[in-house]
């Protein structure tokens, strides 16, 4: 939320975190509790791979 400027977390999870998560670019490391005060989110190798695109230019 933070690196997007975002400040109300109802749109950061509607708006981006929950297509991030569908289109397979982010996991969470808690899949068995989606709700727990300790979830974290990390990149999926697809996202890494998107990622690393958008950073270098590629294009492909």
């Amino acid at each position: 939320m933070q690196c997007l400027g975002l400040n109300h977390r109802p749109t950061f999870v509607y708006d981006y975190l929950q297509p991030a998560i569908q289109a397979g670019f982010v996991e969470m490391t808690q899949p068995d509790s989606p709700r727990s005060p300790t979830q974290k989110y990390r990149l999926t190798a697809k996202g890494k791979e998107f990622l690393d695109k958008e950073v270098s230019g590629d294009t492909k």
